[in-house]
Order: structure tokens, then C-alpha cells, then sequence
């Protein structure tokens, strides 16, 4: 896995927010959509889009692509065959990622998705599924925030083939933090509760089924290990070329977090280094945190 430091955009040109506009309406669309229905709660987030693009209104492509979505909407609903012409419109319409590589605009699509995916408030088993499908088919994201955060929570909550209220609530947790905009009361009522993030549990924020590799790659290992104290995990590394660190740092490459940990951490407390790594995924460094098992799987398909 190729790793390279993948910089945030501080702000946005005209241009760029146009682009990153045409993204997210084609997410929330693929989103609101990704269960096989339609319904009227979730196709009124897109009347909140053509509100936010006010500022844009007279500059291409909105003159051409707000009509066509409040068109769609002047019934109140939007059917498949009105939802598939503006998904052609905002693939045609778009510069082509002129402004973005091809991982920035698929993660903007995605957080297009997750708002799309909770615009009625209510995230289903079917739509968990639709969108780890999704995930399924867009891989080249992996290694990218919020993607394996994503991947390894939706595994969690899909070992059972069932959203229960308490996944749903994580799941709604965890979605919120991608929306950039919605006029959801029940999104808005979400964050207004205090107690929610202090109730929530997250299964797990290490990549599935990561592919690791040990030369010039920088390790950095948190937690309790079930199998090796600290120095032998170190030498492992060192023995296949890598380096290992104690500390997290902007040049590393893998935290591996120790399988002794309680899986069960409270989301605002996995642990000093694994929320420090999680930052700087959100900032954009393409480091990627792996469990111990997976690690370990990875020194044994590398031994002589």
C-alpha cells in the first residue's frame, strides 16, 4: 500500500466549493436513495441543498442543475427516473476533478451519502447494507478518513444482519460529524443531546483487512499485547525493515492497537494514541490503525 500525506483543503475557491457542491449533491442523492426508496422526509434535504448553494445561484453549473433539482421536487417527491437524470447532470456537469484527486471527491460523495443516508433520522439494516456495498465497491478510498473508521464500524454493526436501536444510535453519532450542512430537527436535536457521545461505545476504529507492509514503514504500537512484550514487537519491525516508534508521530504509517484492550472503549476515550492518530487521519495524513491479530498475520506472511 502505497502511503503519501494527503493535505487538507484550509479553504475553498469558488470553483472548489462549486466542485465539492456537485459531489455532495450526488451523495446525499445515491444516499437518500441507497434502500430503493424514495421518501418524502429524506428528498427534502435536497430542497436544504438548492437553500445552501444560494451564493451560487447564477453561476455555472447551478443554473442548470438547481432547476432541474427543484423541478424534481415540485410534487413533493423525487422518482427513480428524476434521481437518475440529476446524478447525470452532476457527472457531467462537474469539472472532471480538476480541483480534486479522486479519493477527495469520492470522500466528499460519501459524506454526501452518510447525509443523505440520515435525512429522515432513521438508519435502517438495509441501508447499513446498501452503503457498505458501496464501501465494497469504492476500496481505493481505504487508508482515507473517514473510510476505515467507517468500514470497521459498519462490519461491527452488520455481524448479525440487524441495526439494533443502540447500533442505530452509533451509527447516527458517528454520521453527524460528516454532514456539513441539514436543517434536520431531528439531526439538530441529536447534537443538542449532551449525553448522547458520553453513552456511546465504538466496537472498533482499526482498518479491516489492512494491508500492511514493513519496509521504510513507521510502527507505532498501543495498549496491551497478547502476545509480545513491546521490545520483541520492535525488533519484528526492525528485523523486516521497518522502524518503530514509541510515539505517534506525522510520519507514521501503522498505530497497531494491542488486542488486551477493552474493546468496548467510550467513543471520547479510546486511548491517548489512538485519538491522536484518528486526528491526524482527519487532517488528512493517510496513516491507518490496525488490531494486533491483523499485525501479526502480517509478520507471519512475511516470515522466511
Amino acid at each position: 500500500m502505497a502511503h503519501s500525506d494527503h493535505k487538507p483543503y484550509i479553504g475553498f475557491t469558488k470553483p472548489q466549493r462549486v466542485d465539492r457542491a456537485v459531489h455532495t449533491l450526488e451523495g446525499i442523492l445515491k444516499g437518500i436513495a441507497i434502500d430503493g426508496q424514495l421518501l418524502p422526509a429524506e428528498c427534502r434535504e435536497l430542497t436544504n441543498w438548492c437553500d445552501d448553494q444560494r451564493e451560487l445561484l447564477t453561476q455555472h453549473p447551478f443554473t442548470e442543475l438547481v432547476p432541474k433539482v427543484q423541478a424534481a421536487l415540485a410534487d413533493g417527491a423525487i422518482s427513480s427516473e428524476e434521481q437518475a437524470d440529476i446524478l447525470w447532470l452532476c457527472r457531467n456537469l462537474s469539472s472532471g476533478s480538476i480541483y480534486y484527486d479522486e479519493v477527495t471527491t469520492d470522500i466528499q460523495v460519501l459524506h454526501g451519502i452518510l447525509h443523505g443516508i440520515l435525512a429522515d433520522g432513521v438508519i435502517t439494516a438495509e441501508e447499513a447494507k446498501g452503503l457498505s456495498e458501496w464501501m465494497d465497491a469504492n476500496s481505493h478510498l481505504r487508508g482515507s478518513y473517514p473510510f476505515d473508521e467507517l468500514d470497521s464500524l459498519l462490519t461491527t454493526v452488520l455481524r448479525d444482519g440487524k441495526v439494533d436501536a443502540q447500533e442505530q444510535s452509533l451509527l447516527k453519532d458517528f454520521f453527524e460529524d460528516f454532514i456539513s450542512y441539514s436543517l434536520s430537527k431531528s439531526i439538530e436535536q441529536a447534537r443538542r443531546d449532551a449525553n448522547i457521545k458520553k453513552q456511546m461505545r465504538l466496537p472498533g476504529v482499526c482498518a479491516v483487512c489492512p494491508v500492511i507492509e514493513f519496509t521504510d514503514h513507521v510502527f507505532c504500537f498501543t495498549g496491551a499485547s497478547t502476545r509480545a512484550v513491546r521490545r520483541d514487537i520492535a525488533e519484528q519491525i526492525v528485523r523486516r525493515r521497518g522502524v518503530f516508534k514509541d510515539t505517534v508521530s506525522l510520519d507514521l504509517h501503522y498505530l497497531v492497537v494491542g488486542a488486551a484492550g477493552n474493546p468496548c472503549w467510550a467513543f471520547s476515550c479510546y486511548g491517548r494514541k489512538v485519538e491522536q492518530a484518528v486526528a491526524f487521519r482527519r487532517d488528512g495524513h493517510r496513516l491507518t490503525i490496525v488490531h494486533e491479530h491483523d499485525f501479526w498475520d502480517a509478520i507471519q506472511d512475511t516470515s522466511a
